[in-house]
This record gives structure tokens, sequence and C-alpha cells, in this order.
């Protein structure tokens, strides 16, 4: 079965251009061409507050200024506790993906990573937000197979 993920909206919260491109490099590989950026948490929210409903998923970094990632998905669970957020980080400790995990990461992915890892990982989140919210066991083990 082929899914069909152009319909989708994404916000990429990256405050790095290379990351952010290549990012979005695969998201257009997919056929996603909704694709919204902020370069950190704090921007992310602003964009947010007044576009939320055009948002399906939220693909974040970790470290930024202003507001890091993990606030970011802190402030958005008590909004949309359901919506996808993809953790894109450096930090592959255990301390780091429980922590994330900890404040309702949907999935986790390591810097550097293959633009296949990114994919895989989407599709996961689109087949899993299509069945219903995640639970808590699937969310913990999406975010720590990278």
């Amino acid at each position: 079965m082929v899914i069909d993920l152009s319909k989708l909206k994404v916000l990429v919260v990256e405050d790095n251009r290379e990351a952010a491109r290549l990012i979005r490099m695969v998201l257009r590989d997919l056929g996603i061409n909704q694709i919204f950026n902020a370069q950190d948490g704090r921007e992310a929210l602003d964009f947010l507050g007044s576009c939320e409903e055009m948002i399906d998923l939220v693909i974040s970094d970790w470290n930024m200024p202003r507001m890091t990632g993990v606030e970011l998905l802190r402030q958005l669970r008590t909004a949309r506790p359901n919506m996808p957020f993809l953790m894109i980080t450096a930090r592959g400790n255990a301390e780091a993906v429980n922590e994330a995990r900890d404040h309702g990461v949907s999935a986790y992915l390591v810097k550097p990573f293959a633009p296949a890892e990114l994919e895989r990982k989407l599709l996961s989140l689109y087949r899993r937000s299509r069945n219903g919210p995640a639970a808590p066991a699937e969310t913990a083990e999406s975010a720590e197979e990278s």
C-alpha cells in the first residue's frame, strides 16, 4: 500500500540552516510541499498560536536559542496532546531520550541521520496518527529505536 503524504502540513523547527534544508529536502521527496519553518521554539509557538489548525506534524531540533525543542514539546502537549512531534537532535543518550519521552515525544531521531531514517519515522508517525493516538509503550518504543 502506497501512503500519500502530500496533504501533510509540517512545521520544521530548526536553527541550523543545513539541517533544516536536509529535512525539507526529504519532506519534498516524500511529496510533502506544505512545509513551514521556525528558527526556534518561541517562533514555533508564535506560529502555532495563530495557525495551529494548519499543522499536522512538528519536526523539531532540541538545542535552539530562546526556547529549546523539549520546552516547545512541553508547551505543545498542553494544547495539542496528540499532535505528532518528531524530535531530531544530536542528543542520543538515554537521559535525553527518556526526558523527551516523559514529555510526550512521538518519535526521536539522532543526528546525523540518513534520509531513509527520517522517511521511516514519518511513515510510522503517519500510520499511527491514522489509527488514533499512540499508546505510551508505542511512543517509548519509537523513541528508543534510534
